[in-house]
Order: structure tokens, then C-alpha cells, then sequence
């Protein structure tokens, strides 16, 4: 029978994991605090620093971060006033915006790595095995959107 309210367990997993991932997000946060850098602001630099000297197209960035184009174009021109990245052309059809990391965007990025792996593992990692990581790994690939259209 189907009903508007959530069963205990699904409440339970449900509040589980909303307070899970607001606990981590500001741990995570505040370990990067020091460098000056967000969380949107290392996702975008990671995902720069993940592409390689190519960089990425500005939309494909977007995209990746789930952002609005406006959002997003705010969060880059913060961090290309700040000297992290470059935006040019695309030299593929003139049309588009390619963003790359500078050597301060790859310097900083590196220490930003370092201190997020870290804070990783010692949040999240360290008390979970391999099982457990194998069993999240695959509730997010069930969670996709497109594993919805799967057969």
C-alpha cells in the first residue's frame, strides 16, 4: 500500500545520508579554508587539473558541476581574476570557451589535492573496507540518472 510518508528505514537512510554528506561537505570545506579555495572552486580546478594542458570546454565544466551557466561563469571569472585559470577561444570551432589551469592554478590545485586526499581518507575511507566502498560504489551507479532508462 502505498502511502505519501517514508517508512522508518527509508527515513533513517534517507536522514543518514543528508547528515552524513552536510558533516563531510563542511569538514572537507574547512580543510580547504586555508588554501582560500571552495569546494566548487577545487571540484572545478580538479576537474581542470584531470583534463590536462588542453583544459576543458567551458560548457563541458559547467555541465560536470551542475551549475547554471551564469553561476558558473561567475565562479570562473573569480578564479581567472585570481590568476588559477586562462580562457580562450576554442580551436576547435571559434564558438566555445576552452579553460586551462596556470602554473598557480597547477601549484595550488597540487597542494589542494593533497590536503583533500588526506582529509578523505581520514573522514570517510578509513572507516569504511573495501566491501563497504564496493557497495556505495555500486548504489551510486544505481542511483544515476541514466540507470533509470537501463534495461
Amino acid at each position: 500500500m502505498a502511502t505519501d510518508g517514508l517508512t522508518d528505514l527509508e527515513q533513517e537512510a534517507w536522514r543518514g545520508f543528508l547528515l552524513t554528506h552536510d558533516r563531510l561537505w563542511r569538514a572537507l570545506e574547512a580543510g580547504l579554508a586555508p588554501l582560500n579555495v571552495s569546494m566548487a572552486e577545487y571540484s572545478v580546478l580538479s576537474l581542470l587539473h584531470e583534463a590536462g594542458p588542453k583544459g576543458m570546454r567551458m560548457s563541458e565544466l559547467a555541465q560536470h558541476r551542475l551549475m547554471s551557466s551564469g553561476g558558473f561563469t561567475r565562479l570562473a571569472d573569480r578564479l581567472q581574476s585570481r590568476g588559477l585559470i586562462e580562457r580562450r577561444r576554442s580551436s576547435i570551432d571559434g564558438r566555445g570557451f576552452d579553460a586551462t589551469l596556470t602554473s598557480s592554478g597547477r601549484a595550488l590545485i597540487r597542494r589542494a589535492r593533497r590536503r583533500h586526499h588526506s582529509d578523505l581518507r581520514a573522514l570517510f575511507f578509513s572507516r569504511l573496507d573495501d566491501d563497504h566502498l564496493r557497495g556505495l560504489a555500486e548504489i551510486w551507479t544505481l542511483l544515476a540518472p541514466d540507470a533509470a532508462s537501463s534495461p
